[in-house]
Parts: C-alpha cells; sequence; structure tokens
C-alpha cells in the first residue's frame, strides 16, 4: 500500500502510530457461525475479566487513558469505553453488523484500539496519513457529510478523506457484502505501543481469517516513532 506520511501529523502527534492491515480474497457474509462462537466466547471472557468493575475503573485500563487524553482535547468521550462499559459491565451483546465488521469490532473490544474498516477497491491510492487542517470535508458512514477538527488524526486518498479518529470511515469506502478486498486502519494515539498495535491487527487478521480462509493477508504496516 502507497502510503505518505505528511509532516502535520508528525508534527502534531509526534508519539503516535497509525498501523495497515489489508487483506484480498475476503467473504463477507451477514453471519458466520464459527466467529460468532468466537464472539460470545469473547463476551464471557470480558465479564469474566471485568465484572465487578466500575465505568471509572475501566477509564485507568492504560489503553483507554491514551484514547481519552486525545478525545478530551476535542470535547469528546472516547466511544469504545462505552461499547466495553455495555458489553462488560451491563451484560449487553457486542453489534451484529457484516462479518467483516463484526471482526473489527471484536478486536477493538479486546485490546481497545480503534480501527477503521475500508473496501479496499474503492480506494484510490496514494494514501495520507495526515492531521487534520480543519478544512477538510467528507461524507461519514451514515451519509451525513462532515467537516474535520482541526489537529484530528486523518487518512485520505487522492479524492477525499476515508476515515478520522473523532468521526470515523467515510462512506465510499465502506465495507458492504461484496467486499473482496478490505483495509484496516488502527490510529493509536500517543501512549499505545507499537506491540500492542501489532497484537491487534493480529487478532483482527485472525477474525476475518475464521470467515475467509483463503484470504491473502499482507504484512502490517505500521506509521509512526521513526517507523
Amino acid at each position: 500500500m502507497n502510503v505518505v506520511v505528511a509532516d502535520s501529523w508528525r508534527r502534531v502527534h509526534p508519539g503516535a502510530r497509525v498501523g495497515v492491515l489489508t487483506l484480498r480474497d475476503v467473504q463477507n457474509p451477514a453471519r458466520h457461525d464459527l466467529l460468532d462462537s468466537r464472539r460470545d466466547a469473547l463476551e464471557a471472557a470480558l465479564r469474566a475479566r471485568f465484572g465487578g468493575w466500575s465505568r471509572a475503573e475501566l477509564s485507568e485500563l492504560p489503553t483507554i487513558r491514551a484514547y481519552s487524553a486525545f478525545y478530551r482535547g476535542f470535547g469528546k468521550s472516547y466511544h469504545v469505553l462505552a461499547q466495553l462499559e455495555s458489553v462488560a459491565l451491563k451484560g449487553r451483546p457486542l453489534a451484529r453488523p457484516t462479518a467483516l465488521v463484526q471482526a473489527m469490532f471484536m478486536a477493538e473490544l479486546e485490546s481497545q484500539l480503534l480501527t477503521a474498516g475500508h473496501d479496499l477497491d474503492a480506494i484510490r491510492p496514494p494514501l495520507t496519513i495526515a492531521a487534520a487542517g480543519g478544512e477538510e470535508t467528507y461524507t461519514r458512514i451514515d451519509d451525513q457529510p462532515q467537516t474535520l477538527k482541526r489537529d484530528d488524526m486523518c487518512m485520505a486518498d487522492t479524492q477525499a478523506v476515508i476515515s478520522s479518529v473523532l468521526y470515523g470511515p467515510d462512506r465510499r469506502t465502506r465495507i458492504n457484502p461484496d467486499t473482496r478486498g478490505v483495509m484496516f486502519v488502527t490510529y493509536a494515539p500517543s501512549g499505545i505501543a507499537e506491540d500492542w498495535v501489532r497484537r491487534h491487527l493480529s487478532v483482527l487478521r485472525e477474525y476475518v481469517l475464521i470467515v475467509s480462509p483463503g484470504a491473502e493477508a499482507e504484512e502490517v504496516e505500521i506509521w509512526g516513532k521513526g517507523d
């Protein structure tokens, strides 16, 4: 994947990392029995691990602290914390979208690392990782227009922004039932180690291969901290 790292990203987010995992020849069914079983096991494991914890205690997890610090700078809260609280503390089920998106949600919940998913064939490279200037606009996955906040972390192809930390993936390159090539982008603010990003993307790859055992997974690439 041809990726350019803008000076703005290195200047504004010197301790951050962005990890990318791409897979080809994937399938994206509405559901998959074995993946559903792994999802149920993950939910049970999270409830066993965090049972009796409070939201405040979840907030002290190192991963959550790192993301919360980033979001707090924009007057927002980290939504993966709310999802972890919902599943682990309130006993609610994880969202059940198509298999590829479910795999992404499962990995996010397991490691608490923010990830955006894209249809690889809809992307127009090269890609650019940047800190937003505050004037960029794109169409969010919910089909609503969005102007980025200055200094948000984002990625764009030659046509437009495809995802940002604060507002998520775009609609044009969204994962859909016909997706046969997929790209996952993990945004990790300062405080998240490279090893943790690699582990997260390895777990995500494992989940995708449950659904698409014949998929071709390309090497994980990570930018940041001297690359």
